[in-house]
């Protein structure tokens, strides 16, 4: 069977959507991308491949693998080629549909082709930088400069190559670049340009240069949201036969997306995404968005998944389907961490919808396991801001949420095995407890010092007044203590799913 490439193009029997007008003739590269991974190439590449064919767009993009090992030499030897497939429900309808990607024109080694890539940050054509190299990628790592060489960190690469640009073009206002980072930290743009101008410093370039990349670059935040898996393994072959081609990059995500970017309202015009009917939002203000997300996308996950792993269910299509964890799940997305949701009813319940069909997603196998790493911090970020707006408003804590805290005692009560993991015990079968060691320490310490169970009342006490858990003392939060007493209680005696059902009857 053939492979992917520009000569299957022209054989008129693709099974895939392609669009002949995503590839104009002589399109000019006017985005450079930092990042090779299935999420860029199933979210990013996506929208501009649709743009593109769409007639709204002109542009094609150079992806640059961010690290010394990746995926150039397979996107070249593809002809940047390469298959998205989106497979869901999405409003109701079911969605399954498979496009070439078509907008890549080349793929780059930085390590090795470090000359190539100072020549495309220095062509006047292009205009906007596109990055993900994880979390972590966004990081100031103290470098010694030198022009010629691929600096190892991406804020340095980047101000390496801004420098190398404002050298070539002059610094003139137009040759400015645009930054979209789409690492998921919080004001990304605003860290990234932060740690740039940091290594202008060390590297002591000129004060004019410095201001160029103050004035002339916007680094703009940015909120990213689509789950894609990547590559689907175990229906490959069969895809292949399906298609008519090998396509060892093909990347399988969901319909859902959502690219909230934060910036000048100008900008929306040189990349309008949005005009192709795409959930692409330029904004002033992005934080509305960043905390209807954290609240319902996250904490949704955040307070069901470690009840619902506990009540022996191993994914969210699981839980979405099980008749008590489903209740339950429904009665805390609708009833207590909407409403809290500082935006317009109607916006915030359609976004709500939309993210339970997102969790049945048939396609989709996100395991509960993988949600309950660091839950500790993250019930504090994604969680307990709702639970206290809630308090305000009604002089006690919401049930529901209050029961997840319980659930999230339970799914730590856990001890360390004889190979110095922390594990918990579920039907008789060992989990994994990954956390900061010093959570770990705590709770295990308290869970010790309850003897395994006999005083909950101080046990949790101790726990939701360690403002090393919380930054805080939540037994000041009206009602709290007294709930997760009772359903923690009610868990280790009837376990989680008759303890749901009695809250429930209880509330």
């Amino acid at each position: 069977m053939a492979a992917l490439n520009r000569n299957i193009l022209s054989t008129g029997k693709l099974r895939a959507d392609f669009s002949p007008e995503a590839v104009p003739a002589k399109a000019p590269v006017r985005i450079l991308q930092i990042g090779d991974g299935n999420f860029l190439r199933g979210f990013a590449d996506w929208l501009i491949d649709v743009t593109n064919g769409a007639g709204l767009f002109n542009g094609r993009v150079t992806i640059a693998q961010p690290l010394a090992r990746g995926l150039a030499d397979m996107l070249n030897a593809q002809d940047g080629l390469y298959t998205v497939l989106l497979r869901g429900v999405q409003g109701g309808q079911t969605v399954d549909s498979r496009r070439i990607i078509s907008c890549v024109d080349t793929a780059l080694n930085p390590y090795s082709q470090w000359s190539e890539m100072l020549a495309c940050v220095q062509d006047p054509t292009l205009r906007f930088v596109i990055s993900n190299t994880t979390e972590a990628g966004i990081a100031h790592v103290d470098e010694a400069f030198a022009p010629d060489v691929c600096p190892n960190s991406f804020p340095a690469k980047v101000a390496s190559l801004l420098w190398s640009r404002f050298q070539k073009l002059g610094g003139t206002a137009a040759s400015g670049l645009v930054f979209l980072p789409c690492e998921l930290i919080e004001a990304n743009g605003t860290k990234l340009r932060s740690i740039v101008l940091q290594h202008a410093e060390a590297w002591k370039l000129p004060a004019d240069f410095v201001v160029w990349v103050k004035d002339h670059n916007y680094f703009c935040n940015t909120l990213v949201d689509r789950i894609v898996p990547g590559f689907p393994a175990a229906e490959a072959e069969g895809l292949y036969v399906d298609l008519g081609y090998t396509d060892p990059l093909m990347v399988a995500a969901e319909p859902f997306l959502l690219w909230v970017i934060e910036g000048p309202a100008h900008l929306a015009d040189e990349l309008p995404l949005h005009k192709a009917g795409l959930d692409v939002v330029w904004t002033d203000d992005l934080q509305p968005y960043r905390t209807r997300k954290v609240r319902i996308l996250n904490g949704a996950h955040t307070a069901s998944s470690l009840a619902a792993f506990c009540a022996g269910l191993d994914t969210v299509q699981a839980m979405t389907e099980d008749p008590v964890v489903s209740k339950f799940l429904n009665r805390v997305m609708f009833k207590e961490i909407v409403p809290f949701v500082p935006l317009p009813d109607a916006e915030r319940r359609s976004y709500a919808d939309t993210i339970m069909e997102r969790f049945a997603n048939p396609h989709i196998r996100h395991e509960l396991i993988s949600i309950a790493l660091n839950s500790v911090s993250k019930w504090q970020v994604r969680v307990l801001p709702t639970v206290k707006d809630y308090a305000r408003e009604y002089g006690k804590a919401p049930a529901g949420l209050s029961f997840s805290l319980a659930a999230l005692l339970n799914f730590y009560h856990g001890k360390f095995d004889a190979a110095g993991e922390f594990v918990g015990d579920r039907a008789g079968q060992s989990y994994p407890i990954r956390d900061n060691p010093d959570v770990l320490s705590v709770i295990g310490d308290a869970w010790r010092a309850a003897q395994g169970g006999s005083d909950l009342t101080a046990l949790v006490r101790g726990l939701l007044g360690d403002v090393r858990l919380w930054g805080e003392d939540l037994n000041q939060v009206p009602g709290l203590n007294e709930q997760v007493v009772r359903s923690l209680a009610s868990i280790k005696a009837l376990g989680v799913k008759a303890a749901m059902t009695a809250m429930a009857e209880e509330a």
